[in-house]
């Protein structure tokens, strides 16, 4: 009898135990989508949906460039001396101000300010994606420069078609693609009803 009752009173805390990790299992995974929007914040929101529409870009994409570039930290600084949210370069900066109308008084400390670096930012992006067929192509010249990328594009050994890059030479732009790729996807699955599947 004792052998019996000790066998139920096991058998109960087994069950007890299995439950209690089967309800752990399923909160975790409900709260698996709100943690992880912890990592993907829709920082700056305003300003980025609005300069999205401005330049007709998908918004995930400019969430998928700005987590990737800075992850949301508007003093970043990068060892090339890229700055801000969008990590734009002062000589990339100067240049894009020539498209911009009314920015000449504009100075790269305003790099630090989250809607010039955005506006810029985007404008940068919109320009590549105009400038090259192909997204992927755009995005890596977005992080290896244009002069870089056109070179690939001409040459057989990393391009077959001049539009779409078959190899891409340096591992860093190699890895960034391949963030800003898993960040969009990530942004869009997380906030369906803001980014949906473009």
């Amino acid at each position: 009898m004792k052998h019996s009752r000790g066998k139920k009173k096991k058998g109960r805390i087994f069950l007890g135990l299995f439950l209690f990790l089967a309800a752990a299992a399923m909160a975790l995974y409900f709260a698996k989508d709100t943690l992880l929007r912890q990592f993907y914040p829709l920082s700056y929101y305003e300003i980025i949906m609005e300069q999205s529409e401005e330049y007709d870009l998908d918004p995930a994409l400019v969430y998928g460039v700005i987590r990737a570039e800075s992850n949301f930290d508007p003093q970043a600084v990068s060892s090339a001396n890229a700055r801000g949210l969008m990590q734009m370069t002062p000589k990339t900066f100067e240049w894009i101000q020539t498209m911009v109308p009314d920015s000449e008084n504009l100075t790269v400390q305003d790099l630090f300010e989250p809607e010039i670096n955005i506006q810029f930012g985007c404008e940068l992006l919109s320009l590549l994606l105009s400038h090259y067929e192909n997204e992927s192509t755009a995005i890596c010249a977005y992080n290896a420069g244009m002069g870089n990328v056109t070179s690939w594009l001409e040459n057989p050994e990393y391009s077959s078609d001049g539009v779409t890059l078959k190899e891409i030479p340096y591992g860093e732009t190699r890895e960034y693609l391949k963030r800003v790729t898993e960040n969009r996807e990530m942004y869009q699955k997380l906030y369906p009803d803001i980014f949906g599947n473009k």
